[in-house]
C-alpha cells in the first residue's frame, strides 16, 4: 500500500511539472471565484465572502476529481449584494440568512463564532459568524510565474470596523495550499474577538457512517444544548465519546443517526507547536487535510448536519461536515464566549489590541489514498515536505516548501 501510494504521488508529480501555475478569474457555480491552479491541483476563492470554496485534483475520474468542499444543495448569491426585498423569501429572515446566502466550502468566521450577541447586533446587520464572510473580498495582487501562483485578497469589514486579508500560494508540483491571513483593528482600543476557520465538506464527500476525521486533539465535551440523538453531554476524550443511551461511540465517522445535528468541542494537544486533522471518504481515492499553528487554534468544533435543520434554504436537506479551528470551543456568539472565559483552563476568545494587526497561516493538502485505507495516526511537516503517517503503512511524503 505504501509503495503504491508513493509511486502515484512521484506519477502526478512528474506530470505536474510540466505545467506552470496560473492564475485566471471566472464563475465557480455562478460565483465570481479567483481560481490558482497548477496542473494538480485547483483552488478556488470567492470574491463573495472569501470562501476558500474548492480544493481538488485536477485530473483522473470523478471520484478522484472530488472536491470535498461543501456546496450548497440550493442557489447561492453573492452575499454582499443581499437584497431582503428579494432575498428573504429564498435565505430566510433570520441573523444567518446573510451567510445562508453565500455559503460554500472553507469560510472565516471573524470577529464572531456563532450568532450575534444580542438583538441590537442583529438590528443593526450582524449576522451568524461575524462579518468576514459575508462581505466582499477585492483582488488586491496576484502573480504566476514557473515556480508557483499567489493570490492576495482583503476586504473591510465596516460594520464592526476591520480589516481582514489573505495571501493564497500554491506551488509548481505540490498538493498544498499555504494560507497566510491577517485581521488588522482598526478601533484605537483593545477588543475581544472570536477568530475561527470553518471548514466544511459536502455531499458526495461528507456522507454519515463513511466519513472519516482523524486529529491531533485530546478531550472535550458535547455540551447540554449539542446533546441529541447522535451523542449525550459531557466529557469527550478522543476518539471516544457516548451514546445518547451510554454506549461507548467512535467520533471518528461521519455519525450515522438520520434527521440529526452533532457538535462537539475537541481541545487541541498544547504539546504540539502545530495541529492537524485529516478527512476521508471510504469510498473515494482522496484525503484532505490541514496543518496549523496550535498556539492560534486551540479548538476545533465538529459540526455535523444530517438533514436535521428544516428552516429556510437548508429544508431539512443539507448534510455537511464543519471542522471549526480557532480561538473558541462553541459556535455561541462572542459575548458568551467572553461570558465562559475559559474551559479546560484554556482561553475561549482572544484579544487584539487597538490599531493592531495579527496574522496566522494554515496549509490545506491533498493525498491520494488506497481502498481499504485505515486512516491517519499522524502528520508532521519539515521545510521542505509534509509526512503522513497512515494508520497501517509506511510514511507518504508530500513535497511542501516553506
Amino acid at each position: 500500500m505504501a509503495a503504491l501510494l508513493r509511486w502515484s504521488s512521484l506519477l502526478l508529480g512528474v506530470a505536474a511539472l510540466a505545467q506552470s501555475p496560473s492564475f485566471r478569474e471566472e464563475k465557480l457555480h455562478g460565483r465570481h471565484a479567483y481560481v490558482l491552479s497548477n496542473g494538480l491541483v485547483r483552488v478556488s476563492a470567492l470574491r463573495g465572502g472569501g470562501h476558500i470554496a474548492e480544493v481538488r485534483f485536477e485530473s483522473g475520474d470523478s471520484r478522484r476529481t472530488v472536491n470535498p468542499m461543501r456546496v450548497p444543495h440550493y442557489p447561492t448569491i453573492e452575499p454582499h449584494e443581499y437584497d431582503p426585498a428579494r432575498h428573504d423569501a429564498l435565505y430566510g429572515a433570520n441573523p444567518h440568512r446573510w451567510l445562508s446566502s453565500g455559503y460554500m466550502g472553507h469560510l472565516l468566521c471573524f470577529p464572531a463564532f456563532g450568532p450575534p450577541s444580542s438583538d441590537d447586533e442583529a438590528r443593526n446587520g450582524l449576522g451568524n459568524h461575524g462579518e468576514a464572510p459575508i462581505v466582499e473580498w477585492k483582488l488586491t495582487s496576484h502573480s504566476a510565474d514557473a515556480e508557483r501562483v499567489t493570490l492576495e485578497y482583503a476586504a473591510d469589514l465596516k460594520r464592526t470596523q476591520y480589516r481582514v486579508g489573505r495571501k493564497l500560494t500554491l506551488r509548481r508540483g505540490e498538493q498544498a495550499l499555504l494560507v497566510e491571513e491577517w485581521v488588522e483593528n482598526l478601533a484605537p482600543f483593545d477588543r475581544a474577538m472570536n477568530w475561527v476557520q470553518h471548514a466544511t465538506f459536502g455531499n458526495p464527500f461528507a456522507e454519515p457512517g463513511k466519513t472519516f476525521m482523524d486529529i491531533s486533539a485530546t478531550r472535550g465535551e458535547v455540551g447540554p444544548r449539542s446533546a441529541g440523538a447522535s451523542l449525550a453531554a459531557g466529557p469527550v476524550t478522543w476518539p471516544e465519546g457516548r451514546s445518547p443511551s451510554g454506549q461507548p461511540v467512535s467520533l471518528r465517522p461521519f455519525q450515522n443517526a438520520a434527521k440529526a445535528g452533532t457538535y462537539y468541542a475537541l481541545l487541541m494537544d498544547q504539546s504540539r507547536k502545530e495541529s492537524w486533522f485529516t478527512m476521508y471518504h471510504v469510498d473515494y481515492p482522496v484525503l484532505i487535510g490541514y496543518l496549523y499553528p496550535t498556539a492560534d487554534n486551540p479548538w476545533v468544533g465538529d459540526w455535523q448536519e444530517n438533514r436535521s435543520n428544516t428552516t429556510l434554504p437548508w429544508d431539512g436537506k443539507a448534510i455537511a461536515r464543519g471542522i471549526e479551528f480557532g480561538t473558541t470551543p462553541y459556535a455561541e456568539g462572542l459575548r458568551k464566549s467572553v461570558e465562559r472565559g475559559r474551559m479546560f483552563g484554556v482561553p475561549t476568545f482572544r484579544w487584539i489590541g487597538g490599531s493592531a494587526r495579527l496574522s496566522t497561516e494554515f496549509t490545506i493538502f491533498l493525498a491520494e489514498i488506497p481502498t481499504g485505507f485505515a486512516g491517519v495516526k499522524d502528520v508532521t511537516r519539515d521545510a521542505s515536505s509534509i509526512v503522513i503517517r497512515p494508520a497501517a503503512g509506511a510514511p507518504v511524503t508530500l513535497p511542501h516548501r516553506r
